[in-house]
């Protein structure tokens, strides 16, 4: 429900306050209590919420103080008939909109209300702008394909396998997939399994009791346990060993795991999310791969496409990433000239879209002007004029220059559509 909240332990500023926004032309809900408005904001969230400090049980400095966590953009007015300093710093600290000191003027109370009901829809906009500009990238045909797929998957928390070459941005589209979840309020955890040492890895997963192997000084909860109630993410699951493997079996088919060295059966409250670059069907037939994991993981497959795949998205990717390295650094953007921008469509792009970030990144610092020529590019782009998967070492090299400039990572889902796929492998029909 959307419209007017108001908050007040006195009958008659309800009422009053009531009448005149039903006379607005906006839907208004009224609490005698703070602890009934938490309650109701679980569920929904108003355009405004209008709240008195001073009222029995959680006042109002405490309901803003937790509505500003639950619904940092929600905009909402103090009031209270203690007219004093330490009321209204209080409140502003808090993070309110407005302070309004009781009696007040029911013309004026309007006119704050009006005013918080703008920001409140110009927050709604920018949001999801900056969801549209930052989150989903690309103009390429299977992004509306994909946009349907993320909405399907929404309602549900079915087991996804992702798919695609290093750089495609496979972790960002579990993220992308979380957010638009409904344990988007859950908390996302990350494990490349690939990156923990084997003797690490079970403990990593699950957890491990005090004194369960020599080091073991405490007890330590595991990733599973710290993505409860949301998204655990595993990437590079094909390098994961055979008797994690059968642990993870386990998890998937039972709800439940034991930490290491535990005796008790914990249940797991978590959606999985497998990402690979690796051909898992391969690994299945070669025996490296259990075949019942494979298909538990593969409930729904996600293919990430090469950015060489792609071409068509390239000039916004470019564009997009050349904007946000300026920003970064605090600089001019650098813009690309035809010929510039030609080259880089033509490139291989063996390290995807990851690759072309970086080099975004080494084009905002290097390139010596303004507008970039085919000469101011790295020398790889000069030495291949035409599309080649044979890029040499540039993808090492920019990283290298990346992480000296920036450590921060572009949230976009870089997505597009691979035709020569077989059918069999995407059952939503889409690249992602």
């Amino acid at each position: 429900m959307k419209g007017i909240w108001i908050v007040d332990d006195d009958q008659s500023i309800r009422w009053v306050l009531e009448r005149a926004v039903q006379r607005e032309g906006l839907a208004v809900r009224c609490f005698d209590n703070a602890q009934e408005c938490l309650l109701a904001l679980e569920r929904d969230a108003p355009q405004v919420l209008v709240s008195d400090i001073r009222m029995p049980g959680t006042n109002g400095l405490e309901l803003l103080e937790r509505v500003r966590r639950q619904r940092p953009a929600l905009p909402v007015i103090i009031t209270t008939a203690y007219s004093d300093l330490d009321s209204a710093v209080s409140a502003f600290r808090g993070g309110a909109f407005e302070y309004l000191p009781k009696p007040f003027d029911l013309a004026h109370a309007m006119e704050l209300i009006r005013r918080a009901v703008q920001e409140s829809s110009r927050e709604a906009v920018e949001s999801q702008q900056e969801l549209v500009a930052t989150d989903m990238l690309g103009q390429a045909p299977a992004m509306q394909e994909v946009f349907r797929a993320i909405g399907r998957l929404a309602s549900s928390s079915v087991t996804v396998l992702i798919t695609g070459e290093s750089g495609t941005g496979k972790e960002l589209v579990a993220r992308a997939l979380h957010r638009h979840s409904l344990r988007a309020k859950g908390t996302f955890v990350a494990l490349n399994t690939a990156a923990i040492p084997r003797d690490l890895l079970e403990s990593e997963l699950f957890g491990h009791e005090r004194g369960s192997f020599t080091g073991a000084q405490q007890q330590r909860r595991g990733r599973f346990e710290q993505a409860e109630g949301g998204t655990l993410f595993l990437d590079e699951i094909g390098d994961m060993p055979s008797e994690l493997q059968t642990r993870l079996l386990r998890v998937l088919a039972d709800g439940q795991y034991y930490r290491v060295g535990g005796q008790q059966a914990l249940q797991a409250n978590v959606r999985v999310i497998a990402a690979t670059h690796q051909d898992l069907e391969q690994r299945v037939h070669q025996g490296q791969f259990r075949e019942d994991l494979f298909h538990r993981l593969n409930v729904i497959r996600l293919r990430l496409p090469a950015l060489r795949e792609r071409v068509e998205d390239i000039p916004l990717l470019s564009r997009h990433f050349l904007q946000r390295s300026a920003k970064e650094l605090g600089v001019e953007v650098k813009r690309l000239s035809d010929d510039a921008q030609s080259a880089i469509c033509r490139f291989g792009w063996p390290g995807n879209v990851r690759q072309l970030e970086n080099t975004c990144h080494w084009i905002t610092v290097m390139a010596p002007a303004q507008l970039v020529e085919v000469k101011d590019l790295p020398a790889e782009f000069k030495q291949n004029n035409h599309r080649t998967d044979n890029t040499g070492q540039l993808a090492g090299n920019l990283g290298g220059l990346h992480a000296g400039v920036s450590s921060q990572t572009t949230e976009h889902v870089a997505i597009g559509s691979n035709r020569h796929a077989d059918q069999q492998q995407q059952p939503l029909g889409v690249a992602l």
